[in-house]
């Protein structure tokens, strides 16, 4: 293969633009020829001036920019077999080998159909005399690989598509702001969200903004009078001290008999049965524009770096593929596999198999939804006769996390609605020890679900010495049966000294489970902890705004971020902000390495370099200091370019959760109550951590931790990341051989 096409179509989706840097880039560190077709397929049936041959500056400064500067548009002529023909033409005029589509099933499937038809098409333009044998002869198939841009997270074939993350940030966002006005006047609120057929967006959009009342398609209310449920639910809520409530509504809503379910019927129906002043939101097109946020920006950079990948060592004959992400892992599907199950989806919906429909949309959606059906509850279940009800307590410790209150939230309203009595340990390790626990009800968490911070209080003190007499003590007086522990590597550590003593402290002989929650993301047995995404999107935003000032003066900057010395932070920072370098502790930092930097970083600017970007996580070396580094660069930057330093701090701990930490946050602690339940009771129960890894959410026991651990450094001993760390470098480098360098970021 020797040349390829790239190609946005369909509704645009954020995350694009990053994913057609990552195909250009790779393409051309590859050795491959690529051409970008403006406009789509729309754009592949003009030819001519809509084919452009891509080089490495041409994608530059495009990686935080929404919609596609190479655009899109929905094409009827494609959707027959004359404007395929015209289509087939051009790739061959061109000489186009391979094609990656990035767009939703709509896009795919017109990929899939030309890819059928090559054949056909080809020897009909020969017979035509619209190209030669000789041209057929060198193209006899077409390679195709997909990668689903899509903000309505409906195909299969990705856990994420492009773009879908960040639409729930508009919606979020939108939410958030919703609430705080809606609270002041008593108001109910009903917000419409995008999706088409798929109700993903708003479950979780619902989910992460702690609706009150959630509608999707694919799970109608359960009861053909599900107005006067849905009233009597918002009703009681306001009776036990809501000053709000919020609906959230899909636009493709709609009941077991297949009637749609308006925004401006649920309004109507409110007003009428409440009597109250109701508003309606309909989001509309603000989700799926603006600035895509951190998590799609690498989504869309690895879902690119590989589909080059996977375009180049596929059978040139062979069915098309689509790159997706399960857990943080890439892989790859038939494309006619991923467009048979999301079909089936829709044919589910439209039959009223909604059961059939939830299966199909999987496990996690399905618990999701779960999840929320007990959340939006006005207030728990009554008490089953007979029921076993359980005391477990909840403590932080660690550095402050975005998202320790949404897990908290979540445990303390499912723990209640199973008949279990929920406790809060106020302060950590030293709070436990002082007895510091008050009881949380239903209503003690209303509005946690937002907030950052941490309600209970969090700090990094250790138990030891007489402290462990003092929590068994404090343990048995409250008798207390479950330990959950939101925190981070500090909390880590505290459970595993309480585990080591059970032997000399029976009260300590309880399960204990840790949820991982720390900005660093340097917890043994989880790939991702609840507070990271947070940090990353305030990174990104911070490093956005320096490069718009960077870019006006022909500035260097070199930007601390955090992360003790795990430097997820700052490659992951590194990678969705476009920085040429990033210095972590795992890799370390030489004088050698800061010679190549400053030589590198003055040919840049010599040849046209606009701006320069350089992300140190804050205990990359202990002597190459921030401060350090910003001298030597301004030194031998002499009159070509200035440097200034930018150490980001506690903001990247602050703020409000990202609905993707607020979703982890509480899909963690729904299965970490779970684990309590069954555990307590036990005559050995098994204390351990909760993460996703490879895809799947698991247990692993505490015994195992230190095993994990880096003895040395607060840090897993195996970080999956790490192997993102060639493509980052790939991506960052100069332009090979370019001479007229424009900034490379």
């Amino acid at each position: 293969m020797k040349r390829i096409g790239v190609l946005t179509s369909g509704g645009d989706a954020p995350g694009m633009n990053a994913a057609v840097r990552a195909v250009v880039r790779t393409a051309l560190n590859e050795g491959l020829e690529v051409y970008a077709i403006y406009e789509g397929f729309q754009g592949m049936v003009d030819g001519g001036k809509r084919f452009k041959p891509m080089q490495w500056g041409d994608v530059g400064g495009i990686l935080h920019q929404g919609g596609t500067i190479i655009g899109s548009a929905r094409c009827q002529a494609f959707r027959e077999r004359p404007g395929r023909l015209k289509a087939a033409r051009n790739l061959l005029l061109h000489g186009i080998d391979g094609l990656i589509v990035i767009g939703g099933d709509g896009s795919l499937t017109g990929a899939d159909v030309l890819h059928r038809e090559w054949t056909g098409l080809l020897a009909e333009l020969v017979a035509n005399y619209e190209i030669s044998q000789e041209q057929a002869d060198k193209h006899p198939t077409l390679a195709i690989v997909g990668i689903i841009g899509s903000i309505d997270n409906d195909m299969f074939g990705s856990d994420l598509t492009t773009g879908a993350d960040t639409a729930l940030h508009r919606i979020v966002e939108a939410t958030d702001a919703i609430t705080s006005t809606a609270a002041s006047h008593q108001r109910s609120f009903v917000v419409e969200v995008m999706g088409r057929r798929c109700g993903y967006l708003a479950l979780m959009g619902a989910l992460a903004s702690g609706a009150d009342w959630v509608l999707i398609p694919e799970s109608p209310p359960d009861v053909d009078d599900w107005e006067t449920k849905m009233c009597d639910v918002l009703r009681k809520g306001r009776q036990v001290g809501r000053r709000d409530s919020l609906v959230v509504i899909a636009e493709g809503a709609q009941d077991r008999k297949g009637n749609p379910i308006t925004s401006a019927y649920v309004k109507e129906v409110l007003e009428k049965r409440l009597g109250e002043d109701t508003r309606v939101t309909v989001l509309g097109h603000v989700q799926r524009g603006g600035s895509p946020s951190a998590f799609d920006r690498n989504l869309s950079t690895l879902l690119g770096y590989d589909s080059v990948q996977a375009i180049r060592s596929m059978d040139p004959a062979g069915e098309p593929l689509v790159i997706g992400m399960r857990g943080n892992q890439i892989t790859r599907t038939p494309l006619d596999k991923c467009l048979h199950f999301t079909e089936a989806v829709g044919e589910a919906v439209r039959a009223g198999n909604f059961e059939q429909a939830m299966t199909l949309r999987g496990r996690s959606f399905r618990e999701s939804f779960r999840t929320v059906r007990t959340l939006v509850r006005a207030l728990p279940h009554d008490p089953v006769p007979g029921q076993v009800r359980r005391r477990i307590a909840i403590l932080h410790s660690g550095g402050p996390a975005p998202g320790m209150n949404t897990a908290v939230r979540a445990a303390v309203r499912l723990g209640t609605d199973k008949g279990h009595t929920m406790l809060g340990v106020s302060n950590g390790f030293p709070g436990l020890a002082r007895g510091e626990i008050r009881e949380l009800d239903w209503m003690s968490v209303t509005g946690w679900a937002t907030r950052g911070g941490a309600e209970l209080g969090t700090n990094r003190v250790l138990p030891q010495g007489r402290d462990f007499y003092a929590i068994a003590r404090t343990l048995e007086e409250h008798n207390i049966e479950g330990l959950l522990l939101i925190g981070g590597y500090t909390g880590y550590r505290g459970v595993l000294e309480l585990y080591a003593q059970r032997h000399n402290y029976p009260a300590f002989n309880i399960p204990i489970v840790c949820l991982p929650a720390s900005i660093n993301n340097n917890l043994p047995g989880a790939e991702l902890s609840v507070g990271a995404d947070t940090a990353l999107n305030s990174i990104i935003n911070a490093v956005d705004k320096i490069k718009q000032s960077a870019v006006a003066s022909r500035r260097t900057f070199v930007v601390e971020v955090m992360g003790q010395y795990c430097g997820y932070l700052a490659l992951m920072g590194a990678m969705a902000s476009g920085a040429e370098r990033v210095y972590m502790h795992e890799e370390g930092v030489t004088l050698q390495d800061l010679v190549r930097d400053v030589e590198q970083l003055t040919t840049g600017f010599k040849r046209g370099k606009r701006l320069g970007l350089l992300i140190r996580n804050e205990k990359a070396n202990t002597v190459y200091t921030t401060e350090f580094m910003r001298a030597l660069f301004e030194e031998e930057g002499g009159e070509l370019f200035d440097v200034r330093q930018a150490i980001l701090g506690h903001m990247q701990q602050g703020g409000d959760p990202s609905p993707f930490d607020r979703i982890l946050a509480t899909r963690f602690a729904a299965h970490c109550v779970e684990y309590l339940e069954k555990q307590i009771g036990e005559a050995e129960p098994v204390s351990a951590t909760i993460g996703e890894t490879g895809g799947e959410l698991k247990f692993t026991n505490l015994e195992d931790i230190p095993r994990l651990m880096d003895k040395q450094f607060p840090r897993p001993r195996r970080q999956w990341w790490m192997q993102l760390r060639e493509m980052a470098r790939v991506l960052a480098q100069p332009a090979p051989h370019e001479q007229n360098n424009e900034e490379t970021a």
